[in-house]
């Protein structure tokens, strides 16, 4: 019922609303684990942004200012949340994707893991920074699943089977 006392419609939530949540969260996560790590190797977490940016604009991105780590924040979310979007759409030929999200999470995380490492960032015009050790790639691995993957599936299957109200007429 709504506050005027009649019957109200049932919708799952948006689209549009489930991948901007679930790219929030990605990316908030994401990022975090990035500058955790960066301060743990003794580094500022401002570096991280500008790395990011230099995908854009190169190693030129290093000796210019905060306005370009502003850019690489929003690099970073624009990219996270690309990669909701895409498994949106994946889950709309897949629906096993929003129906077991901890699995596909897991392995969407993976997946992204090795398309940013061996096609993203090689075809943009940043440096290379990876990591090529075994601890490297497992650590990105994992950052990948629990930061990227998981939080993107579990959101938008949430978001699938999340009814909202139809604004009254």
């Amino acid at each position: 019922m709504n506050r005027a006392g009649g019957e109200h419609s049932m919708r799952t939530t948006s689209p549009v609303t489930g991948i901007l949540a679930a790219g929030g969260a990605a990316g908030a996560l994401d990022i975090l684990a990035a500058f955790a790590t960066t301060i743990a190797r003794g580094h500022r977490p401002v570096g991280v942004l500008k790395a990011i940016a230099s995908g854009l604009l190169g190693p030129d991105a290093f000796s210019r200012g905060n306005g370009v780590a502003a850019l690489g924040l929003f690099l970073h979310f624009f990219i996270a949340t690309g990669w909701a979007a895409i498994y949106w759409l994946l889950s709309r030929r897949f629906p096993v994707l929003v129906r077991r999200p901890v699995p596909a999470g897991a392995l969407y995380g993976i997946a992204v893991f090795w398309l940013m490492r061996l096609v993203v960032v090689p075809l943009s015009a940043a440096p290379d920074f990876s990591d090529g050790s075994v601890t490297g790639i497992l650590r990105g691995m994992a950052i990948h699943i629990t930061c990227v993957g998981l939080p993107i599936a579990l959101v938008l299957s949430r978001a699938a089977r999340a009814p909202v109200r139809a604004p009254a007429p």
